[in-house]
């Protein structure tokens, strides 16, 4: 990911929103061209995020024929019911013999084939301008660090680096080897060998290409495979969660399942609110917030009876559970269950899904990339409104439960003086050294201040304390405002990384329930007792991949709701840095674990 990427699209993601809602009243076919001379990223993660009818990219030209094919496809989703449809032109789409296909083209096509009423949007350089995403300012202060680091660090045999991000791992590249493969993409193109073009994009591309593909398969299988499949929400609402149900469903639905969608979490699966969901019923829900399907923290364990018998009643073969802790702790409830109900005896997988990113076993989990943005906007606003005052200093409550994510990051993104944790334990004299600091600052140029304080950080230093105590140690010098954002951090639509995360995870998820049921029939009938057979699928570091429930126990803090180690700790120290604290950059795993046990020892506070 390069800076300034992540902004883009959610500048795209803002105006394909607006066209959306235009459709509610007018039934037309819209054509976005995008930026993307060379490079098609910008228009595929769009189309994936907006679930668009066809996308153009260079890399990947349609088949020939393919004005066919593309009407075909616009009619199809017409004939189900869709009052829009939505083409994504990236401005360096070419065809099999290299000849463009610009949005005009495909408009005439549309209009002169189907009769459909249809519109061009030209989005041009609005998608450089506007505020950095909350991603991109972390990037950029990350990637700022790990420059000034790797030049620190070189010695005159040290070879040109490019610093690059993989997975959430700062990494240093060699220079001509980047610029080697950038001419091997415009080679391979060059030379029409447009798979090896997608190929050598990297492997995060070839996946969205695929899953988009996967996805754009409009017909559902003519073939029924006998099996039935259950998606639910578990937990508080996060948004994204609508793109992973819609994902599921649909390739659940391409494989011929019959797919069920429960409502209200394990609450609703033992009361037995399910219903079958089809191919239109999840149309639209990616840029959607919160749950349509409803959810709940309700855990299963007392409804083991109840829900035992909904499985048998609807013949479910598998269960897609989409939430935060409780849907990682009830999954665990309903293994447990499985010793004496023989019908839980079937594959689950466990889809991470909430504000806190606390679940364990994932780097990152779906809703967290919006909950920050909205934060960061938050605080852009909240810093705004003092533009006209001198030196003022605003304290603001974040979510998040014990876990410090969204505080730290959110830090990190608006250039926070101090961020509060529970993972980072904290004195009163760590408190009166934040505030003389501040109040040092406050006298030469800076004339504001922003403290993040996660909610369930400590106990007895709450948001009022704090606010409190810097208003005390700060009068004459500053004044002081606080703000509680609450559940505004759950809500909204979601981001792109959100959306494209989802939809990614649901497809994995589907794709991975839909072997682990083949693999667990035995004679017509489906018994899966074994530790892989219910999963959590996270992020690791730049992979998703299935982890058996039963190992993550041994990783988790359950009185906390917290996973032990977290790697955007590391990123702390950046924090203080930027804050202009004195300190030194040591960002490895063994410096942080030494630096909290020094804080959590009883002589520190001698």
């Amino acid at each position: 990911m390069t800076i300034g990427t992540d902004s883009a699209l959610h500048r795209i993601m803002e105006i394909v929103d607006a066209i959306t809602t235009t459709a509610q009243s007018h039934q037309r076919t819209f054509v976005l061209e995008v930026m993307g001379r060379h490079c098609g990223y910008l228009a595929l993660v769009t189309a994936l995020a907006c679930g668009a009818d066809w996308v153009f990219i260079p890399e990947s030209p349609p088949e020939e024929e393919w004005e066919d094919h593309l009407c075909r496809r616009l009619s199809e989703t017409r004939g189900r019911g869709s009052r829009l449809n939505i083409i994504i032109v990236a401005e360096g789409a070419i065809d099999l013999h290299g000849k463009p296909i610009t949005s005009e083209d495909v408009k005439n096509l549309v209009v002169k084939r189907l009769g459909y009423d249809t519109r061009v949007t030209v989005l041009g350089h609005v998608q450089r301008g506007g505020t950095p995403s909350a991603f991109d300012r972390i990037l950029g202060s990350r990637m700022g660090v790990e420059a000034v680091m790797a030049l620190l660090e070189g010695t005159p045999d040290t070879p040109a680096c490019v610093v690059s991000l993989s997975g959430n791992h700062a990494v240093r590249l060699p220079l001509m080897e980047c610029v080697q493969v950038t001419k091997d993409v415009t080679q391979a193109m060059n030379e029409k060998r447009f798979k090896d073009a997608v190929d050598l994009r990297g492997r995060s591309f070839q996946n969205n290409w695929n899953v988009y593909r996967t996805l754009a398969h409009v017909k559902p299988s003519s073939s029924k495979s006998g099996y039935n499949v259950a998606v639910l929400n578990v937990g508080a609402p996060a948004a994204g969660m609508n793109a992973a149900v819609r994902s599921t469903v649909r390739i659940g639905i391409i494989q011929g399942h019959k797919m069920f969608a429960v409502h209200d979490g394990f609450e609703g699966l033992a009361k037995g609110q399910i219903e079958e969901i089809g191919w239109s019923g999840v149309g639209g829900w990616t840029g959607q917030g919160g749950s349509r399907l409803g959810t709940k923290r309700v855990l299963p364990k007392k409804y083991y009876d109840e829900i035992s018998k909904n499985i048998t009643s609807y013949n479910i073969h598998g269960l897609v559970i989409i939430g935060g802790f409780e849907a990682f702790t009830g999954s665990l409830e309903l293994m447990e269950g499985r010793s004496k109900y023989e019908e839980l005896c079937i594959p689950i997988v466990v889809i991470p899904a909430t504000v806190s990113n606390n679940v364990p076993g994932s780097d990152f989990s779906i809703g967290a990339d919006t909950a920050l943005n909205t934060i960061t906007t938050t605080c852009d606003r909240i810093k705004q409104s003092a533009a006209g005052t001198k030196r003022r200093v605003f304290i603001i409550e974040t979510m998040g439960g014990y876990c410090g994510y969204l505080a730290t990051m959110a830090g990190l993104a608006g250039g926070a003086d101090a961020a509060y944790i529970y993972e980072d334990p904290f004195s009163i004299r760590d408190l009166q050294m934040n505030v003389d600091h501040l109040t040092e600052k406050m006298k030469t140029t800076v004339k504001r201040g922003l403290i993040l304080r996660n909610e369930k950080c400590s106990e007895n230093y709450t948001t009022e304390f704090i606010f409190n105590l810097y208003s005390e140690e700060g009068k004459g010098v500053f004044d002081c405002r606080k703000n509680v954002l609450g559940h505004m951090q759950q809500g909204g639509t979601p981001t792109p990384f959100d959306r494209n995360f989802g939809t990614k995870m649901g497809t994995k998820a589907m794709l991975w329930i839909t072997g682990k049921i083949k693999e667990s029939t035995r004679h017509g009938r489906i018994f899966a007792n074994t530790a892989d057979s219910a999963c959590l699928l996270g992020m690791r570091k730049r992979s998703l991949v299935f982890q058996p429930l039963v190992e993550l126990k041994e990783q988790t803090d359950f009185e906390h709701r917290l996973p032990k180690e977290q790697w955007w700790l590391k990123l702390r120290p950046i924090l203080k840095i930027l804050a202009k604290y004195n300190i030194s950059l040591d960002t490895s795993e063994k410096a942080h674990l030494e630096h909290i046990a020094r804080k959590k020892s009883p002589e520190s506070h001698i």
